[in-house]
C-alpha cells in the first residue's frame, strides 16, 4: 500500500522504514508529531503521510484503505500491532520525555534506567502501536 520509490540497492545506505497501517491517519500525524518530535516529510493523495525523525520514517495510511483479504489489515474489534515494539532512539532521552509529558498524552511511563545502560519511556500510540523511545543516560 506505501507509495515511496523503489531504492536502487547499490547506489543506496540500507534503510528500513514502518509503514503503519491505523484508524485515522491525522490522528496518528498529531501523535507522532506533537507527543514524539516527528516531522511530516510527505502527503500523497489519498491520505498516505511520510513522517520521520532523525533517519526514522513511518508512513502511515488508512487501515480502512487494505483490501478486506489483506495480512495486515485489523479485524474489527481487534487491537492493532500486538506483537510489534517500536523503538525509537534519541539523544537526549530525557528531553524527549518532557516533551511527551508537556503533550499531555495519557499512558506515558516514567523514565526507566535499563541494565544495559540506556534509559527509556513507553507509550502506546492512538491504535495501540508499543512505542518505546531510548537513549543513552547522561
Amino acid at each position: 500500500m506505501g507509495d515511496g520509490p523503489e531504492l536502487d540497492a547499490e547506489t543506496t545506505q540500507p534503510a528500513l522504514r514502518a509503514e503503519l497501517f491505523v484508524g485515522d491517519v491525522g490522528r496518528s500525524v498529531a501523535f507522532y508529531r506533537d507527543v514524539l518530535g516527528f516531522d511530516v516529510l510527505r502527503e500523497a493523495p489519498g491520505g498516505y503521510v511520510s513522517i520521520g525523525r532523525r533517519g526514522a520514517v513511518l508512513g502511515l495510511s488508512a487501515a480502512s484503505q487494505l483490501p478486506a483479504d489483506h495480512p495486515v489489515r485489523p479485524e474489527p474489534g481487534h487491537r492493532v500491532g500486538l506483537g510489534v515494539e517500536l523503538v525509537i532512539e534519541v539523544e537526549d532521552v530525557a528531553a524527549s520525555h518532557a516533551r511527551a509529558v508537556a503533550s499531555r498524552q495519557p499512558g506515558i511511563s516514567g523514565l526507566v534506567e535499563q541494565p544495559w545502560g540506556l534509559t527509556d519511556f513507553r507509550v502506546l500510540d492512538p491504535d495501540g502501536f508499543y512505542v518505546r523511545v531510548t537513549g543513552r543516560s547522561a
